[in-house]
């Protein structure tokens, strides 16, 4: 219990934020829904309790990948992040399906103007502005864990260029959140045009509108989560580190590099040539620096590392340009 206790300290803490989040929304979104028969209403109460077990799921998830390995489990518990996101999107997926039936029954056989406008609208209002809070702690999250600076009201914009670089768990808060925060704002919109111009039916088309965008995610995250359990390379960490590598005098070539994602970390695997001349003495020195160096980059958890012979000819082809920045 205590060990539990103290891995779930170094859970992913937007992900636990946003499931706290999202469950007081659904909570008063489902309250909203009930005294108003608002079908938008229903669509983002589905979605927000939708995103509350999500993320609530990925918070344990993200938690338990940061089990030190065992000897029943040497390669240690990274993927289960993985794993756990893939479980948390078939809930989405569910949700999704429901919300976009329910919008299509409503958009085919509209049931006139939706009571408690004003409960609705405040509802929603204070749905955007705490996914909207979340969102901006998302993508702070995302540019830290990309080793980027916070760019103020601009980080939310900033992030998605960094969202590839993030850990699984934070890119899945961002992506929530983002689609969270634009469907509140859709349902507020429908809300206000259906009263003012009677077209009832633009609350059950923004009901699936909303459901698609949540099927988006599921997509998205899906294909995500299923590289890093599958086993995916990082193949610009790959290129930067095996410039490290070959940087080292003592190094001659590179038999085999592969730099895999496990979860949120990287686990380096190197079979390199040397000096067949270099005694075994100093080639564990040499082995300890490298392994120090490759520890020290961001992400890299695991490396093991095999020298091999040197056979005069060069093979290794790197990937791609040294990188301009420190990882």
């Amino acid at each position: 219990m205590t060990e539990i206790l103290k891995l779930l300290k170094d859970g992913n803490k937007p992900s636990l934020m946003a499931a706290f989040v999202n469950a007081f929304l659904g909570i008063i979104k489902g309250i909203a829904f009930f005294f108003t028969g608002n079908v938008a209403m229903f669509a983002e109460m589905m979605h927000s309790l939708g995103d509350a077990a999500n993320q609530f799921f990925v918070y344990i998830g993200s938690a338990l990948s940061k089990k030190a390995p065992t000897k029943q489990f040497p390669g240690g518990f990274g993927r289960i992040v993985n794993l756990v996101c893939l479980f948390a999107v078939i809930i989405v997926a569910i949700l999704s399906y429901e919300t976009i039936k329910e919008g299509w029954h409503h958009f085919m056989h509209p049931s006139g103007e939706s009571k408690g406008m004003f409960i609705a609208l405040g509802v929603l209002f204070i749905g955007i502005v705490l996914e909207g809070t979340v969102l901006a702690k998302a993508a702070v999250e995302v540019l830290h864990e990309a080793g980027q600076e916070k760019a103020g009201l601009a980080s939310i914009a900033k992030a998605f260029t960094y969202l590839n670089r993030a850990k699984p768990a934070t890119k899945l808060v961002f992506m929530e959140d983002l689609v969270a925060t634009g469907g509140n704002v859709l349902a507020f919109a429908a809300i206000l045009i259906a009263h003012f111009t009677g077209w009832a039916r633009i609350e059950g088309l923004v009901s699936i509108i909303i459901g698609c965008m949540m099927f988006y995610v599921v997509g998205k995250v899906f294909l995500d989560n299923a590289r890093g359990v599958i086993g995916e390379t990082d193949e610009e960490m790959l290129n930067h580190i095996a410039h490290l590598v070959m940087d080292n005098s003592n190094i001659k070539d590179i038999v085999r590099l592969e730099v895999i994602k496990e979860g949120e970390f990287l686990h380096v695997e190197l079979v390199a040539e040397a000096d067949p001349n270099l005694s075994l003495a100093y080639l564990d020195d040499v082995r300890d620096h490298l392994t120090e160096v490759l520890l020290s980059q961001k992400g890299v958890s695991k490396v093991a590392i095999l020298f091999d012979e040197d056979d005069g000819r060069l093979n290794w082809q790197h990937v791609g340009e040294r990188p301009t920045k420190e990882q």
